[in-house]
């Protein structure tokens, strides 16, 4: 009985951290500090992105490394500083090393606090690519940030999908230990042998 208690409580604590929301944050960990999705465009003053390819995944996320070529991409830039809704702000992507450009939108004001950058061909070419955010102040100075990205690596296994996994099989586990007496009992046996160790 009393292993039974213990591996049940092994069981609840690790399904808490599974759905704990500190953990589901992005960057992994709690807080912007870490947030690997976000960058800094004046001193203190950040800005989110998200990409997002919608016609090959339509519910994922993503933000370093985008699967797949040639299918639509949307990048979101999301501000998390009210000033920037009054400035106006121009996007670039560039294949890197070379530099070439491969999409621009001009300097124009953002009053909702969301751009959403639609790339309808996506990117053609696996690699490194840099997104050019340029902030256009009123005094005519031009703030310069950069976010990259990789395309064309394939499919992930997101952190979350193994977590899940690992929540399944060890959910099933749990159910057949308690409707199975004969893998109860040894179950029971090697936790009673690891005790006496």
């Amino acid at each position: 009985m009393k292993n039974t208690h213990a591996f049940r409580n092994s069981f609840l604590a690790l399904l808490g951290m599974v759905f704990s929301s500190v953990l589901w944050a992005h960057g992994g960990a709690a807080g912007t500090d870490t947030d690997q999705c976000k960058f800094e465009l004046e001193k203190d003053h950040w800005i989110h992105y998200t990409a997002y390819q919608p016609k090959a995944y339509p519910a994922e996320e993503f933000c370093g490394n985008l699967p797949d070529l040639n299918s639509t991409i949307q990048l979101v830039f999301d501000y998390q500083d009210q000033r920037y809704r009054n400035m106006a702000i121009e996007f670039e992507v560039t294949k890197e090393p070379e530099g070439k450009r491969v999409f621009f939108s001009e300097a124009k004001k953002h009053k909702s606090g969301t751009v959403v950058l639609n790339l309808p061909e996506g990117v053609a070419e696996e690699g490194k690519y840099l997104i050019h955010v340029t902030l256009l102040q009123d005094s005519g100075e031009r703030l310069d940030a950069h976010m990259s990205f990789k395309a064309g690596a394939g499919q992930p296994t997101s952190k979350g999908t193994l977590g899940l996994y690992a929540l399944v099989f060890f959910g099933g586990l749990y159910v057949f230990y308690l409707s199975n007496a004969g893998f109860k009992r040894k179950v029971d046996e090697l936790l009673g042998k690891a005790k006496e160790l």
